[in-house]
């Protein structure tokens, strides 16, 4: 019988289908005591609904509990767990197969929209065929007699990874566990014509046993007003996150293609690696932190402002990451660039 293998921080023992260098007891703590840091956040949290840009001001005023089981009476509705811009989720229960799930409420007001409906249909089957164990599976979805659109989808019970790197408990190897199991989901989603679009460390979630998985897949897009990829909210704001967004969201919304999440993907990696964004003129992540330079190269091709010139693939993240990782110290990243000091506008332009 093999040996189990053991946490060196923390002693605790690693479940089998832990990614390398994941501790899902630390990364738990980790999300925990930093939860009392937002209103609502706990270790249950889903979805990135209560930190949206998006969230008009004085608006969209989530139901009660109570009142939404009336409207949901096949569902034992438990608790908000969050609620902002792209809408409210809730912790609920499944009377007939007693299995908890996660009930996101979008706003009211995207229902007056007349051709929202039939957006609504041909997108939310899109996202519930998407079936990969890195990505929050959608189980359910339609509208309530009086309006409401909903999606009813896989609970996950444990933190997300902005907690994780507010608590400042996140490390290099973990950071480098982490980022092949996004690149999984991508790839996958993108090989079926899907964009995430909203790609940040809110929407990507670890369960209890260490698995990651992204959440809220295809919902900008489906959010959004068919004339533009992002569009304006009263208040002037786009839908999206600025910080994370590609250039290209900004400049050309109607060209926005998967390497939109490549960008995205890239300023979470530098997020993860120095616990700072990659706003203005930037240092590589070697020259904050101490971590491998060859790092540099991956986080800065993610980051090209023209996609073109970036990673045309989640997958090429991946297999570059996994080099540095240590399954090929010898080997350099595939791209072979040389790591530069680099400039991002899409801060800025939002």
């Amino acid at each position: 019988m093999a040996e189990k293998m053991k946490c060196p921080k923390c002693g605790a023992d690693l479940p089998a289908n832990a990614p390398s260098g994941l501790c899902p007891q630390c990364l738990m703590k980790a999300g925990m005591n930093n939860s009392g840091k937002d209103k609502k956040a706990g270790p249950s949290e889903l979805s990135s609904a209560d930190t949206t840009s998006a969230t008009p001001p004085g608006g969209f005023e989530p139901l009660e509990p109570k009142e939404l089981a009336e409207k949901f009476p096949q569902l034992e509705i438990i608790e908000l767990l969050g609620h902002g811009g792209m809408g409210a989720v809730y912790k609920a229960r499944q009377k007939q197969l007693d299995r908890l799930v996660a009930l996101k409420i979008l706003p009211p007001e995207v229902g007056q929209n007349p051709a929202f409906a039939e957006r609504f249909m041909r997108e939310a089957r899109s996202l519930a065929k998407l079936n990969h164990p890195e990505i929050v599976t959608v189980y359910d979805f339609g509208h309530t007699e009086d309006g409401l659109y909903y999606f009813l989808m896989e609970f996950v019970d444990g933190t997300d990874l902005r907690r994780i790197i507010q608590a400042g408990e996140i490390t290099s190897d973990q950071a480098l566990a982490i980022v092949p199991k996004i690149c999984e989901a991508l790839h996958y989603a993108h090989k079926k014509g899907i964009v995430h679009r909203d790609i940040k460390p809110e929407n990507i979630l670890l369960d209890a046993e260490g698995n990651v998985k992204i959440a809220d897949f295809g919902l900008a897009r489906l959010l959004d007003k068919p004339t533009s990829a992002y569009t304006l909210t009263q208040s002037g704001q786009r839908m999206g996150t600025p910080h994370y967004m590609a250039p290209e969201q900004v400049e050309h919304p109607k060209k926005v293609d998967h390497r939109a999440d490549i960008y995205s993907l890239g300023v979470v990696f530098y997020e993860m690696l120095t616990g700072e964004l990659p706003i203005g003129r930037f240092a590589p992540p070697s020259k904050k932190v101490h971590v491998d330079v060859r790092l540099d190269e991956i986080v800065l091709h993610t980051l090209e402002k023209e996609p073109e010139l970036r990673y045309q693939h989640a997958n090429e993240i991946k297999t570059d990451v996994e080099t540095v990782a240590g399954k090929d110290q010898g080997a350099n990243v595939s791209h072979k660039r040389q790591a530069r000091y680099h400039p991002s506008t899409s801060a800025e332009a939002c």
